[in-house]
């Protein structure tokens, strides 16, 4: 299972949420760089990096940073937050990001996935679907799609989507722990890998994360709470 940490950008700093709420935005790093080093040293392969000014309102005033982060990080990025067009996608892909996330993009406009999937390959195609109560909201969390979370993840997988990046938006940032059952059905009736996101507070939920079936967890807060060490978490996802 691969373990994903997370750098959140808004207005070019390192931020965290409570459950996807912008008005609980706080800085927890003082430098994307500097923690994509840190995230390196203890043997990251991966970063999820969101953008949430791109998320909110379409902006993409962070692409400076992303296109330093994927040049100087010796990492692989993964890109969400606002890529609601191909040009979107063209952009990101142009900045060196290795995967691209479609979120909000995948309800409105599903054909996208496909046409990207076509173009970039299902390897480097996620879709990033962020649920609550069990439907799938958008725009930054704020919006209830009305969808069906589970069977809109069926019908990503059949688009080709490489990977469904699962989010319970209840759990994001509360470090109460990730919705288990959730995932278990969730990987259950998918092919396709599942990333499991929000929640995550310990070593112990990184474990569930793994024996639920995930192919992937990604780690926010209890990082940067100090909840969680990086080195330690790599070692269970590789066991």
């Amino acid at each position: 299972m691969k373990i994903l940490p997370a750098i959140d950008l808004k207005d070019g700093r390192c931020v965290r949420l409570f459950k996807g709420d912008f008005n609980t935005v706080h800085s927890v790093a003082d430098s994307p760089f500097e923690t994509a080093a840190a995230f390196r040293a203890a043997g990251a392969e991966i970063i999820h990096v969101v953008d949430l000014d791109g998320a909110k309102s379409g902006e993409r005033i962070n692409s400076p940073i992303v296109e330093r982060l994927c040049r100087e990080s010796g990492m692989k990025i993964e890109l969400g937050g606002g890529l609601r067009t191909m040009a979107d996608l063209e952009a990101a892909d142009a900045l060196g990001v290795w995967r691209m996330i479609i979120g909000s993009a995948a309800v409105t406009n599903p054909e996208l996935v496909s046409e990207a999937v076509k173009k970039f390959g299902s390897e480097r195609i996620a879709v990033g679907i962020d649920a609550l109560d069990g439907r799938v909201r958008t725009h930054g969390w704020c919006e209830d799609s009305g969808a069906d979370a589970f069977d809109f993840a069926r019908e990503m997988e059949k688009r080709g989507a490489g990977a469904i990046i699962f989010t319970d938006i209840s759990r994001d940032g509360t470090l109460s722990g990730p919705p288990i059952e959730a995932l278990e059905k969730l990987c259950a009736s998918l092919a396709c890998g599942v990333v499991a996101s929000g929640g995550i507070s310990c070593i112990e939920d990184v474990a569930a994360v793994k024996r639920a079936g995930a192919a992937g967890v990604i780690i926010g807060k209890a990082y940067y709470a100090g909840k969680i060490d990086l080195a330690n978490a790599l070692k269970i996802g590789e066991q």
